[in-house]
């Protein structure tokens, strides 16, 4: 439980934040595949699968909630006090973690070297998508308090787009709401709804909707290409994540007043090395975690096997843990040899001293 709060809580902080993904999160802690499919079996799965899926995304998602409101209450009024030193804390984060996804999947991308040209496409398009950022957060100035269909409609499919972005490592669904317009509109009506305002109830409702239709519509298309073009795959996601270096240099230019984009000269070199000792935390988090996975598998086997009611012996052979050894399972399976008579001692003496009471007899009678 305490992991997958963990895993939900800065997969929030990343997605509250234009220009970092929640999806590059959960590649480096190690579970985007599983994430994915999570996601996919609870639309597509059979009965036992979307069970373990729900299970699984509550507790994940109880830690993103809460994550995510710390970054509504918090983050969102230093993202705007700091926000070079939040950008040069990001593009630390970034920079660092892209030799660090290339190294965990690098037999996939060692087989699949012809399609490196993928990392251009994914760099292109996140920078594409930069480029027709507006030049503020306010965006086409929706009253989110007073919904008008035709509002509730754009809030809709902007949610469906923006959540496709925040299951790709590289693409930040923040960083699309801000194209969209839709950035300050919304963490303000969740600032409003957990402040006990529920006149931002409706657009909530619409931009949750918008959110489950999108995970139904794209989920399903990512778990594809993973499973059958997963060399591709990754060489597109490491160029999104290159190209979001772009993004996060052009951050500043996204807030309420539009600030200078990233330069040297309001480049902080401290912040930057505050994200690369991030990564390295996140990294040491994943190595003790598969740690005590594999410490888990490797007590479950003895708990296995004395539930059974058999233990491990060990007699002339190795122990194995249903009860049986190396030296018994070879005798048994030799093949079986026939059987030869067993004569005991006592038999032995007992015919000779009989045959030569029979001879005595005939010698007698001759005489």
């Amino acid at each position: 439980m305490l992991v997958q709060f963990i895993r939900g809580f800065c997969m929030a902080l990343a997605d509250s934040v234009p220009g970092v993904s929640g999806g590059t999160i959960a590649f480096l802690l190690g579970f985007y595949d599983r994430f994915i499919s999570s996601l996919d079996d609870v639309v597509h799965g059979g009965r036992d699968a979307r069970k373990a899926a729900i299970l699984w995304l509550i507790k994940l998602g109880i830690g993103w909630v809460f994550g995510f409101v710390l970054a509504v209450l918090v983050l969102t009024s230093l993202f705007e006090e700091h926000i070079y030193e939040v950008s040069s804390l990001f593009m630390g984060f970034i920079i660092c973690a892209i030799p660090i996804v290339a190294f965990q999947e690098r037999a996939g991308l060692k087989q699949k070297w012809p399609f490196a040209f993928f990392v251009l496409a994914g760099a292109a398009l996140v920078v594409g998508v930069t480029l027709i950022n507006p030049l503020s957060g306010d965006g086409l100035g929706i009253d989110v308090a007073a919904l008008t269909p035709l509002a509730a409609a754009y809030v809709f499919v902007a949610a469906m787009v923006a959540i496709s972005a925040m299951v790709l490592p590289g693409i930040s669904g923040s960083t699309l709401l801000l194209i969209f317009g839709l950035y300050l509109p919304i963490l303000g009506a969740v600032r409003g709804l957990i402040s006990l305002d529920f006149t931002y109830l409706p657009v909530v409702l619409v931009f949750i909707a918008g959110v489950a239709c999108g995970i139904v519509l794209v989920v399903r298309l990512v778990r594809f290409c993973l499973e059958h073009f997963r060399g591709q795959t990754i060489y597109l996601i490491i160029g999104m994540m290159i190209g979001s270096l772009y993004a996060i240099a052009k951050g500043p230019l996204t807030l309420d007043v539009p600030q200078p984009p990233l330069a040297p000269e309001t480049f902080s070199l401290l912040f930057f090395l505050l994200g690369a000792v991030i990564v390295a935390a996140l990294q040491g988090l994943q190595w003790l975690l598969s740690r005590g996975k594999a410490a888990e598998e490797q007590t479950s086997i003895p708990r296995a096997a004395s539930k059974t009611g058999s233990m491990p012996r060990v007699r002339g052979g190795a122990a194995s843990a249903d009860g049986s050894d190396s030296a018994g399972s070879t005798a048994a399976e030799q093949p079986s040899q026939p059987m030869s008579p067993v004569v005991s001692a006592g038999h032995t003496r007992s015919s000779a001293s009989g045959r030569r009471s029979k001879a005595e007899r005939g010698a007698h009678a001759r005489k």
